[in-house]
């Protein structure tokens, strides 16, 4: 077998070889939450990414007022780790191995230059409009 990427897969791999064992041991985890639930099953929706993309916006909301009602680090911690479990879920329902998609897209930013504007700074391929 090639690298994990279904959540069969992820179930009995070892992530032994090229992957890294904390990576491995995360998509292992959620590999196992989505089976325990069958979210493959088409009549559960769990791979349904209209639902999962309204989910991570739901999450996404709760880290924000988390943030800005100055939760405690823990509460803000949690809802932090709301959202990687459903981006690792993510990669799991479309069959994507997002560690190697992490590292590629690293390789490419760390090339691009940094831009500042009215917000801040940031990094992006787009030119800084005057």
């Amino acid at each position: 077998m090639g690298r994990p990427l279904s959540v069969e897969d992820w179930i009995i791999s070892d992530f032994g070889g090229e992957l890294d064992g904390l990576w491995g041991t995360m998509m292992q985890r959620v590999a196992g939450f989505h089976s325990k639930h069958s979210f493959s099953n088409k009549s559960n929706n769990g791979h349904d990414m209209g639902y999962r993309i309204a989910l991570t916006v739901e999450e996404l909301g709760e880290f924000s007022a988390a943030i800005t009602k100055g939760k405690t680090k823990n509460e803000i911690s949690e809802e932090l780790a709301d959202i990687l479990i459903l981006i690792l879920g993510h990669s799991l329902a479309l069959e994507i191995d997002l560690e190697k998609e992490f590292h590629n897209k690293m390789d490419i930013i760390m090339k691009r230059p940094s831009i500042t504007g009215g917000l801040g700074i940031r990094v992006t391929n787009y030119k800084k409009i005057d």
